[in-house]
């Protein structure tokens, strides 16, 4: 499939930029079995024998090792959905509850101090959803507001971040955290022998992220108060017609991957554009970045990403180093990214993108 370039320029608009949102806080968490490139390959070997002469796939990835909320033999054996929904409910409150307890904490405040949270996830159902399910784990506010997102896939961590920043200007000294977690391991299944369950095998780990925000009441100017990250901007693109390029389709057993191989010749082919329009329409050029944190759905997408934006390589470090340490979490890797930048001692403006099911393009602008 074709996608056609797109006229932004026809559709522009002045952005809404709003007040800038400070980043008070941020905390990432992984379950605790950790597992090697090399050991993945031998497991998903064993459950798909067909492909197991494309051992250069996982050497490929850019991908040393990954974290799973299951020991490996889990992984090797059919399950119903009911089983599926358990252990993502148990893992991924686990892990929210963490994120949510550490950010809060590193940011000087407690839980009953949020005033709004919002909760992502693709990977897992949760009725009553996964926020509201954490009101009977943890000390909120029963008069928090709650904001529950399903669906955006990888992208859910930059987009969710934007969401959350519409609360937080709002209302001058709100504060917000947004909590993301993904458990891409548990969507594994063994008895669908196609390529890109394969695929998926060699790219996808589990983690979460929390961060909290706030717009303080002297935000007006474009550093904020200068001592805290500040998501200057945030929007999207979404491309009509691909919607079989990422997602999920609905197994009687659970989740089944959707990969399309033409997802490096589509973001060749439109990235550059999009994200230029998109910078540009905020008054701004590639020059005025100092990094770029991508999200590395893969080793292809960071190449494609340095190669049509024109980048060096050190510009998305970060992004290359989560791929290597963690694999690909879905919506939480992005705030890895981002969390390892501000440990770093980054500064400056850096554009944080994702991509995800739509398909779609989530970015936000952030002085560090």
């Amino acid at each position: 499939m074709t996608v056609l370039p797109v006229d932004l320029a026809k559709h522009a608009h002045k952005p809404d930029l709003g007040l800038p949102v400070e980043i008070l806080s941020i905390a990432s968490a992984n379950p605790p079995y950790k597992l090697s490139q090399k050991d993945a390959l031998a497991n998903a070997a064993m459950i798909y024998p067909q492909f197991a002469s494309l051992h250069g796939l996982f050497a490929n990835t850019g991908i040393d090792y990954r974290y799973t909320c299951q020991p490996t033999d889990w992984y090797q054996r059919p399950h119903t959905w009911e089983e599926r929904t358990e252990v993502f409910q148990e893992h991924a409150l686990k892990l929210l509850e963490q994120v949510a307890l550490d950010a809060t904490a590193r940011a000087g405040l407690s839980l009953g101090d949020i005033d709004a949270f919002v909760t992502n996830t693709i990977t897992g159902l949760a009725i009553p959803s996964l926020d509201a399910l954490l009101m009977d784990r943890l000390p909120f506010s029963p008069n928090v507001e709650r904001l529950p997102i399903f669906g955006l896939g990888c992208g859910g961590g930059v987009a969710g971040l934007a969401r959350a920043a519409r609360f937080a200007q709002g209302r001058a000294g709100r504060n917000v955290l947004f909590i993301t977690v993904d458990l891409c391991s548990l969507c594994a299944r063994p008895n669908d022998p196609s390529m890109a369950m394969f695929v998926a095998a060699a790219l996808f780990g589990d983690g979460a992220a929390g961060v909290v925000l706030r717009t303080s009441a002297n935000g007006a100017s474009e550093g904020g108060s200068g001592e805290k990250p500040v998501v200057l901007t945030f929007g999207e693109h979404t491309w009509r017609n691909t919607r079989h390029i990422m997602g999920w389709d609905v197994k009687g057993d659970g989740f089944g991957v959707v990969l399309s191989p033409e997802l490096p010749t589509l973001m060749r082919n439109n990235l550059g554009q999009v994200v230029k329009e998109f910078i540009g329409r905020r008054g701004m050029t590639l020059r005025d970045f100092k990094g770029f944190l991508f999200h590395p759905g893969g080793r292809k997408v960071l190449e494609t990403a340095e190669d049509v934006l024109g980048i060096e390589r050190s510009l998305l470090a970060h992004s290359w180093d989560v791929l290597r340490d963690f694999g690909n979490m879905s919506s939480a890797t992005a705030l890895f990214i981002l969390e390892r930048a501000m440990a770093s001692g980054d500064k400056g403006r850096h554009l944080l993108a994702a991509f995800g099911p739509g398909f779609s393009a989530y970015f936000v602008v952030l002085d560090l």
